[in-house]
């Protein structure tokens, strides 16, 4: 026997009850696609995601939970490869710190880096759009991205 309501799935087998959320569920509470959710089963992310008889996923509290997480880590600019890495030490989270620790380390530094590039950028931007407003002849902004350097250190 099935019963649904709000989209939460109990189901009665073998005298223990089965309970989870169905996909369309939980796309709606974390706003993410049931594609995502499938592809995050495809990778791992999301292991052993329990499935009816009739082969509908069934999302536990703890899915629920991992996904919240790799959502954050996501927010956080940590790759999928990255996040699959922080998932195997949250399991084990004391003896993953330093490991964590570097990872974290690394990621700061990427961003770091990509906020020194997009600082440039904003200045070159604005430079460009200041020599536009003073110009009478021609136009700056599409003279300055013309006149890139391919020889240049990359910004």
């Amino acid at each position: 026997m099935q019963v649904v309501r709000s989209g939460v799935l109990d189901r009665a087998r073998g005298g223990g009850r089965m309970k989870g959320m169905r996909i369309g569920e939980v796309t709606r509470r974390l706003g993410i696609s049931a594609d995502t959710l499938r592809y995050y089963e495809r990778l791992g992310l999301l292991p052993g995601v329990p499935r009816t008889a009739g082969g509908a996923r069934l999302y536990r509290e703890q899915d629920l939970s991992r996904l919240g997480f790799i959502q954050r880590a996501k927010a956080m600019n940590f790759s999928l490869e990255e996040i699959a890495q922080l998932l195997e030490m949250r399991d084990d989270p004391q003896h993953a710190r330093d490991e964590v620790r570097r990872l974290t380390r690394d990621k700061l530094a990427s961003v770091e880096a990509q906020l020194e590039r997009l600082d440039l950028l904003r200045r070159e931007l604005t430079l460009l759009l200041n020599l536009c407003c003073q110009s009478e002849a021609g136009c700056p902004i599409l003279e300055g991205i013309d006149d890139h350097d391919p020889d240049a250190p990359e910004r």
